[in-house]
């Protein structure tokens, strides 16, 4: 065989199994693996962020920008545990990652040696195939399993080779019993559910007179199929934050995002409906979605752990999205009665007049609502957005109306702090021609955002389009923990844990080699963004916005009433700023301009 070593096999196998790019940062315990990288970078190449976490992120971004494995490489021990948070966070929003990690040399193992960790134990929770590779005949079938796991179960796997594995002859399996050959190629089936469950589904959704739609990040590759479905059923469509860009803003019947995140329209169909049909979600918060009891529900989830597990459905489809709605529409008599998506429709008008009034209430210095609104016209046809978690998660959740030519993604089932800027570079990377925008609060770019800018100053050059927007909401403050402080425990906000330093995050791009944009003033709204979107290099804008903009829910129960009233009776120190703010968030649903 044409490889020399385990490590060169490795690298050459991903390269067959499609793989043209892996995200990583070396040390001597991955050594082997990056001498392979070096000798076939014309097969694969290397990304350098500036940490293992910023890997990990990169490598989901990767997946959920291009439906492809990601792969992270890093060392053993610090590196390989670095890198677990981008790991889970791809397991829960069931992204297909490979993580490629060190490990110390096999005679030493159970030494207690240097950087020797139990990284078998370490990812078998965040893994569904965790290997080390003890011997180069074995290499061929891990990484092949590593891979077509990873991807036909769209979750993350790893492989885990010793120092001394890495940099060892390749030997191909022996041949007679006990060998493992194992061989290349994974294609996904069209799953179907049963003929009977279909028509007992159809028949659910016919009886139904307010039928109401909760689509997740499974419809992906369903849209126009959920559409027709919806039309026909006269229904509204809610979305999970992962299907915020999937079905457009603008398209008949949507009502928006649900829950936290979520809008008026959605929570109000959500109360209202007879009937409900889930597809491809795992919503977790059952307080947004109908009374236990009030709507015969039907779901529809590829993954079978998924049904049942958030509302008592009365049939459950074990089915691909696209296939099983194409089936049901075949069973739908269409309703012509249109009274209840009429009704959705007047809602969700009414919604958006409320959202342009919210967004332009003033603020000091700066409603950092106003900025999603305004941006949301001007987003480039084929934009990448990545949003970060936080208060800019609630803004593109609510504030941002994208079409249907967008792409965009947040940490979903994980929600980690920190995702923005290597989502936005992995997508950079994925699609060098398509103009990127990362929105990001302070603390996150505190946390890992400034380090992924320094990648950005590296890489930007090689890209066709040197377009990547990161908007930096700076409120000096973990502002969505703040609200949460004071909403749900009733306590006033606790400056020594949410107070942040102040950062001119825009001269720092400029001593990058970057572009620098401050913006502190509704007025210069429109002229910062479309200066960012016109920019020959990538842009940092340090949005300078008022933390006592409420991120308010579609619903307040009165318990988060309380805890609110709390909260300012026992010494907020932004009380006064804050009720106002409050009182002119809830007004502007009545004085819309």
């Amino acid at each position: 065989m044409s490889t020399a070593t385990v490590s060169d096999f490795l690298v050459d196998r991903l390269h067959q199994w499609g793989i043209d790019r892996v995200f990583g940062y070396s040390g001597d315990g991955i050594n082997g693996v990056m001498s392979a990288l070096r000798r076939a970078d014309d097969k694969i190449t290397l990304v350098q962020p500036r940490h293992e976490e910023l890997a990990a992120f990169m490598a989901c971004g990767h997946a959920k920008y291009t439906g492809r494995p990601g792969v992270v490489v890093t060392t053993s021990g610090p590196g390989a545990i670095h890198a677990l948070n981008g790991l889970y966070d791809a397991a829960k929003d069931h992204m297909p990652v490979v993580a490629v990690v060190g490990q110390q040399a096999r005679a030493s193992l159970g030494s207690d040696f240097q950087q020797e960790v139990d990284l078998e134990n370490v990812f078998q929770d965040v893994g569904a195939y965790v290997q080390t590779v003890m011997a180069p005949e074995q290499a061929r079938h891990v990484v092949d399993r590593a891979v077509r796991i990873a991807e036909a179960e769209r979750t993350v796997t790893c492989v885990i080779l010793p120092n001394d594995v890495q940099d060892a002859a390749m030997k191909a399996p022996p041949d007679g019993h006990g060998a493992t050959w194992s061989g290349v190629g994974y294609r996904p089936s069209l799953r179907l559910p049963l003929d009977q469950d279909l028509d007992r589904a159809a028949e659910v959704l016919d009886a139904g007179e307010k039928v109401a739609i909760l689509a997740g990040a499974g419809v992906k590759d369903a849209v126009p199929q959920l559409l027709e479905l919806a039309n026909a059923l006269g229904a509204g469509i809610a979305k999970a934050v992962l299907a915020k860009t999937m079905v457009a803003d603008d398209a008949p019947g949507v009502t928006g995002t649900i829950g936290l995140l979520g809008t008026e329209p959605s929570d109000r169909m959500m109360r209202h409906c007879d009937t409900l049909l889930m597809v491809g979600t795992s919503f977790p918060y059952a307080e947004f979605l109908p009374a236990s009891g009030q709507a015969r529900a039907v779901q529809i989830d590829v993954d079978a752990a998924n049904l049942g597990l958030r509302y008592p459905t009365e049939v459950n489809l074990h089915g691909d999205a696209g296939a099983t709605l194409k089936a049901l529409l075949e069973r739908i008599t269409p309703k012509a009665d249109r009274a209840w998506r009429q009704d959705l429709e007047e809602q969700i008008n009414d919604w958006w007049d409320t959202v342009a009034a919210r967004a332009n209430t003033e603020a000091d210095p700066l409603n950092p609502q106003k900025i999603f609104w305004e941006l949301s016209p001007r987003l480039p046809r084929g934009a990448l957005l990545a949003a970060d978690v936080g208060t800019a998660t609630d803004w593109y959740a609510r504030f941002l109306k994208v079409g249907d030519d967008v792409q965009g993604s947040t940490s979903g089932g994980l929600a980690s702090m920190g995702n923005g800027v290597p989502y936005a570079l992995a997508a950079k990377f994925a699609h060098p021609d398509r103009p990127v925008i990362a929105m990001v609060g302070d603390g996150a770019m505190q946390m890992i955002g400034n380090n992924g800018l320094i990648t950005v100053a590296r890489y930007w050059r090689e890209w066709a389009d040197p377009r990547l927007v990161v908007l930096v909401l700076n409120n000096r403050d973990l502002n969505q923990v703040t609200w949460e402080q004071r909403v749900m425990e009733g306590d006033p906000k606790f400056e020594s844990s949410q107070a942040l330093p102040d950062f001119d995050y825009d001269q720092y791009a400029e001593m990058l080699g970057l572009r620098g944009l401050r913006l502190d003033s509704a007025e210069r709204v429109t002229e910062v963004l479309e200066a960012a979107l016109a920019a020959d290099r990538p842009v940092v804008i340090n949005a300078v916005v008022d933390a006592n903009v409420p991120p308010l829910p579609s619903h307040l129960e009165m318990g988060q009433v309380r805890g609110y009233m709390e909260s300012i009776l026992k010494g907020d120190p932004e009380a006064g700023p804050e009720l106002r703010q409050s009182l002119k968030a809830m007004a502007a649903k009545y004085l819309k301009r």
